[in-house]
């Protein structure tokens, strides 16, 4: 019998526990530069998505030459006022060699902790030195990985939160005291990101919203800002003015997927760097070696004219979130768990012979004849007894 580890929800929560959640989100930023380094050799594309009135379903596949890899996940912004939650995913890798699935593992809480590790990865290389305080717009079930992973990241020391739900906001202030942030509840989306060093949007509905403006990034917030946008991911789903955009240097994951769903839907002929070119030391970002390399691959073909960041640039890391880093997150765990944690799925058929795959219908219907036997067997034996018994009581 060949049987598939699987790790469920409660124990995904374990494993985070049992590592601490800041310790774990700055493991898959390790994890995420190494496979970001090699981003030429994967084996890529672009989520397959089907969009109905509700929300999203999609299928996020990535490989290489060893671990193929793939994530279901939904999007449905609606769902908490109906009970449900907006994101719920589930991953899979398989082995390249003979496609037998090898790992299996809840995605919910996996998807918001290399959420958080891929922000955290833009940041290090992205946000200015001596970055302390974090504006959150959006206070959902993203926020507080995103809080500890811009403290594993950067150091930040200091939270302004702001969401539109007082319920959410006051969640992740309690979340966040307890976790030894500095926490001011903001009135507005303006004082959220007064004073920051980085701003992170991540707000749900799905819609060409405007959760930051040009003048809130440029007037209220620290100069040469980061802004870790997040929450636009589908087509007709944005948080950012687009002015910012345009006077900001841009960074994305994946370009074909991001001119579809990202905050640069908004903006066609914006010129954008991929961060793996960064993490590779193709292109520059604000810190980190300056670019050694020649030109990226595909869709960076123009990065090479822009400037290196300063202190006083904004920098947009425009994340829709992509296949790689579930497939990078999915590998992590699965090398890093307890066995203790998994449970093993009889998930792959596999009979004696590799052509008689009927062999195991035969099997279950002669186990079935055999079940029935030993049934009627018992029942005639309890049968007997009785009669017996009756007989001698009379």
């Amino acid at each position: 019998m060949t049987t598939v580890p699987f790790l469920d929800v409660p124990a995904m929560a374990r494993w985070v526990a049992h590592r601490g959640p800041e310790a774990v989100i700055g493991r898959l930023v390790d994890a995420l530069a190494a496979d970001f380094a090699r981003w030429p050799d994967l084996d890529k594309r672009a989520r397959i998505a089907s969009h109905s009135r509700d929300g999203v379903i999609e299928l996020m596949p990535a490989a290489d030459d060893v671990t193929y890899g793939f994530k279901f996940v939904n999007g449905h912004p609606r769902n908490p006022a109906r009970g449900y939650q907006t994101v719920t995913a589930f991953g899979v890798l398989a082995d390249v060699h003979n496609g037998y699935p090898t790992f299996l593992a809840e995605m919910t809480l996996l998807t918001a902790l290399r959420t958080a590790a891929t922000s955290a990865l833009a940041a290090r290389y992205l946000a200015r030195a001596g970055s302390r305080t974090l504006a959150l717009v959006g206070a959902g079930s993203q926020s507080e990985f995103q809080a500890l992973g811009m403290r594993a990241a950067l150091g930040i020391t200091h939270l302004r939160v702001w969401d539109t739900d007082p319920g959410a906001q006051a969640k992740l202030a309690r979340h966040a005291r307890a976790l030894g942030f500095e926490v001011h509840e903001a009135t507005s989306g303006e004082d959220a990101v007064t004073g920051a060093d980085v701003i992170t949007t991540c707000t749900a509905d799905k819609a060409n919203a405007t959760v930051l403006t040009h003048d809130m990034v440029t007037r209220l917030a620290r100069p040469g800002v980061h802004v870790n946008a997040i929450g636009g991911d589908c087509p007709g789903k944005t948080e950012l003015d687009p002015a910012i955009l345009r006077a900001a240097d841009v960074y994305v994951e994946y370009e074909p997927q991001t001119r579809v769903e990202g905050e640069i839907q908004q903006t066609p002929d914006l010129v954008v760097t991929e961060l793996w070119e960064v993490v590779a030391g193709r292109r520059d970002g604000r810190r980190g070696a300056p670019a050694t390399a020649g030109p990226g691959e595909a869709f960076a073909r123009h990065a090479g004219d822009r400037r290196t960041p300063d202190d006083t640039t904004v920098t947009v890391f425009d994340s829709v979130g992509f296949a790689v880093e579930d497939w990078t997150a999915l590998r992590f765990v699965r090398d890093d768990v307890p066995a203790g944690f998994l449970r093993h799925l009889d998930l792959v058929a596999d009979p004696e012979d590799p052509k008689d795959l009927f062999s195991l219908v035969v099997a279950a219907q002669e186990d079935d004849r055999a079940d029935a036997r030993e049934a009627l067997d018992r029942l005639m034996g309890l049968a007997g007894r009785g009669h017996v018994d009756a007989l001698a009581h009379r």
